[in-house]
């Protein structure tokens, strides 16, 4: 099967996180170029924080639950699921061609890095992998308490 060019989509997932996080009230900025590690800087002016968050996307409905991660210099991983259609699998009927809304997985890097797979040549993480995964979901909270903690400092 050959690759799938998604780099429209995975910029896309990038800024409906942003969309997401600024609707949320979480001040939001896009990282454009030559920030390995991370893609939107999300602050908090009032504590005088900001953390880094790496945005992962998968384009197809029926993707394994798994993405590559090698760079771990971030806060925070948002997996979006963006849902475009069946890929690997047959449509179940004809009317089904598996467009569905985005999911997002808001996860703190550490259960991200404890999820990796260490024999895996592309640095891979499961959602399987994660316990309780469903609790990370549309969880935009956990970067506002991230940010509104006293003992994070984006000097720190």
């Amino acid at each position: 099967m050959p690759r799938l060019d998604t780099s429209l989509e995975s910029s896309g997932a990038e800024f409906l996180v942003l969309g997401n996080l600024l609707i949320e009230g979480i001040q939001t900025f896009k990282a454009y170029t030559n920030f390995p590690g991370y893609d939107l800087i999300a602050t908090s002016p009032q504590h005088q924080t900001a953390c880094r968050i790496q945005v992962k996307s998968r384009w197809a409905t029926d993707f394994d639950g798994g993405f590559p991660i090698r760079n771990f210099d971030c806060d925070f991983v948002v997996l979006v699921a963006l849902n475009r259609g069946y890929r690997y699998r047959r449509r179940v009927t004809a009317k089904d061609t598996g467009r569905k809304d985005p999911q997002f997985f808001i996860c703190p890097i550490a259960v991200v890095q404890s999820a990796q797979l260490i024999d895996s040549h592309w640095g891979k993480v499961f959602l399987k992998q994660i316990d309780n995964i469903e609790h990370y979901e549309n969880q935009w909270s956990l970067i506002r308490t991230f940010l509104e903690s006293a003992h994070v400092s984006p000097s720190s």
